[in-house]
């Protein structure tokens, strides 16, 4: 089991929750916590980036919608990035890789 480490940062876009470690029963309260901390405005988009993240469990997939719920309560959007592959593969089986969005940076100008 990896501790999990949330850090939030504000971005041009709204506010970004960094999701390391695991998300699972005893750690998905932590993550609706953190989103119910943050401030935000309708069209602003809050993204959670499950780089770090190791393992999520029907709690941790719980805690995610809450936060869905939570940004389209204050007319915002949320979007998932950098999703590894094992927690992609169980968003497609329970149907929620149609429901999160994605958020893709914009590369560099010039590349």
């Amino acid at each position: 089991m990896s501790p999990l480490t949330i850090t939030v940062r504000d971005a041009d876009s709204g506010p970004v929750l960094r999701v390391i470690g695991d998300l699972d029963f005893d750690t998905a309260p932590r993550l609706r916590e953190a989103v119910d901390e943050i401030t935000l405005a309708p069209g602003e988009l809050l993204v959670l980036d499950l780089g770090g993240l190791e393992f999520c469990d029907s709690s941790g997939i719980s805690a995610l919608i809450t936060a869905h719920n939570r940004a389209a309560a204050a007319q915002a959007a949320m979007a998932l990035a950098a999703v590894p592959d094992n927690i992609t593969r169980v968003l497609g089986i329970v149907g929620l890789d149609q429901v999160f969005g994605r958020y893709e940076p914009e590369p560099p100008v010039g590349s």
